[in-house]
């Protein structure tokens, strides 16, 4: 997989990293969200150590995500139960509708 180097900016300062060629534009997206979170974590907490700051604005991250997988397994779940429910009733019609015609 060919990669390519993007240049992006957290924090004021600029980085270039490699990322799978196509994907630049979703990088840069990201990054640009990510300096955001960390410019918004900054003015709430007031804390100035990057690496803190960092160490915070990644839990947060992480905890979005987790919420979100949980969000996603809870609405599979919902899924699987009324997949199931609309096929015993499905069933159910079926079978009333054959005896009706015996």
């Amino acid at each position: 997989m060919t990669t390519q180097a993007v240049e992006i900016q957290i924090l004021g300062k600029t980085m270039r990293v490699n990322c799978p060629a196509g994907q630049e534009e979703a990088l840069v997206e990201a990054a640009n969200d990510f300096d955001q979170r960390l410019h918004e974590l900054s003015g709430r907490t007031k804390v100035t150590n990057t690496e803190q700051l960092l160490t915070i604005a990644a839990l947060n991250v992480c905890y979005e995500l987790l919420a979100e997988k949980q969000k996603s397994v809870d609405e599979k779940n919902d899924m699987e139960q009324r997949i199931t429910l609309l096929q015993q009733t499905i069933e159910e019609a079926l079978l009333k509708h054959s005896a009706s015609k015996a």
